[in-house]
């Protein structure tokens, strides 16, 4: 095998490895600290008292009443 694609595999394992753990260490962070123990309250936090649940207040992707084309 040549010198450099040795490298080049030590470097993609090596990465491989260093980004697993990182992601491994975040988790196991995550589930410590309870970010998973409340998915319904975490899913609502983006609502308000101007946008109740289940009610779209705005008109991304449909038209307004009375608003209808041609």
């Amino acid at each position: 095998m040549v010198p450099a694609e040795l490298m080049v595999r030590a470097t993609l394992l090596f990465s491989v490895i260093a980004f697993g753990g990182a992601a491994a260490l975040v988790l196991a962070w995550a589930v410590q600290n309870g970010q998973f123990d409340n998915f319904t309250r975490a899913a609502e936090g983006i609502f308000d008292a101007d946008e109740p649940i289940g009610q779209p207040t705005d008109r991304t992707l449909s038209a307004a009443a009375g608003e209808r084309d041609a």
